[in-house]
């Protein structure tokens, strides 16, 4: 039996724990030192462990958090509508409320909400998402604040254009279609009937010359349309890398230069330009009410000015839709934007 004492009964003796070495000694500051060190380099051991599982189980989480939103968004063919969100754009009658709105008054579009990914880059916008919508994904850039207005061409607009970029040709990777657009883009009919069946690659256009394969069309990166393939994952690759190549420069310009790269012709890339009669915008507006289905608050620089003519955008629609069907076919209604934009 032991004794409170320490002490342990074997053959009958009794075997005392010898007592550590006296106060003072050089032997007792090295035994302290020793076991002092030991304790330090186990307690840095147990840290290192614990914070190596905490990354890992929140890249897994991160991961997992995606594959689900993906899955959930997606239609049949695996293809999702992706709009990326920050805090700037999330006030009370802000572009993200026309954005939902213009899905919920366009023609047929109502069922398209259900396929959105709402990309939210801060934590009011992922909060304002979980609010208003099923489907939303908190995307952080290390070291970087989205939260506020991105001016054009200011380093953070630069950062969050490419970090756009990278997280598209993630979802390509999981075998993901997706049509992205900005929330500043009015859906006012379903556009899938008009998207070109032959090719994996197709975007909107600033200003469209009539031919959708001619690479001088001036390409706009808020819309696009991408099926998953071997050839888009290659080339958003290229796409991201290429910002090193040419520094300042957004998204947009970088693929106004690479569009005519032997790379792209030797992937076997076919990029197809949407034409500005079924995908306007203020820099060319679908003239025709009867066929648009989305119109891009482009060529137009500040939030209000955005808000102001885009609020006159919808209440031309709901103009457009108040009319007989005879008439509106007859008397082709024109919009009354640009305005501020202009």
């Amino acid at each position: 039996m032991d004794s409170e004492g320490g002490s342990n009964i074997t053959g009958g003796g009794v075997s005392q724990t010898p007592p550590p070495p006296e106060l003072g000694g050089s032997h007792h500051k090295n035994y302290l030192f020793r076991h002092l060190l030991r304790a330090l380099l186990l307690f840095t051991m147990v840290s290192v462990a614990c914070l190596v599982i905490f990354q890992t189980s929140s890249s897994g989480n991160e991961n997992l958090g995606l594959k689900q939103i993906l899955k959930r968004a997606a239609m049949p063919d695996k293809t999702v509508i992706i709009t990326t969100l920050n805090e700037a754009w999330i006030e009370p009658n802000s572009i993200f409320d026309l954005f939902l709105e213009s899905f919920k008054i366009g023609n047929q579009t109502l069922w398209l909400l259900k396929h959105l990914v709402v990309v939210a880059l801060d934590q009011r916008a992922f909060d304002h998402c979980l609010k208003t919508h099923l489907h939303c994904y908190f995307l952080t850039t290390e070291g970087v604040n989205f939260s506020e207005e991105a001016h054009f061409m200011t380093p953070d607009y630069l950062k969050m254009m490419w970090t756009r970029i990278d997280f598209l040709r993630i979802v390509l990777e999981r075998g993901y279609n997706f049509v992205f657009t900005d929330a500043d883009i009015m859906w006012l009919r379903n556009p899938f009937p008009h998207f070109y069946s032959d090719t994996n690659f197709q975007i909107s256009c600033d200003s469209f010359g009539g031919n959708p394969s001619d690479l001088n069309n001036a390409p706009n990166g808020g819309f696009n349309y991408v099926k998953s393939s071997n050839k888009t994952i290659e080339f958003y690759k290229f796409w991201y890398k290429s910002r090193e190549y040419y520094p300042g420069k957004h998204d947009q310009d970088v693929l106004n230069k690479i569009k005519y790269d032997p790379f792209v012709r030797d992937i076997g890339l076919g990029i197809k330009f949407l034409d500005t009669v079924y995908f306007g915008g203020f820099c060319q507006p679908s003239k025709d009410l009867n066929l648009v289905c989305t119109m891009h608050a482009n060529c137009c620089a500040g939030l209000d000015n955005k808000i102001h003519d885009l609020r006159i955008l919808l209440d031309d629609w709901k103009n457009y839709l108040s009319l007989q069907e005879d008439v509106r076919k007859t008397e082709t209604p024109s919009w009354s934007v640009p305005q501020s934009c202009g």
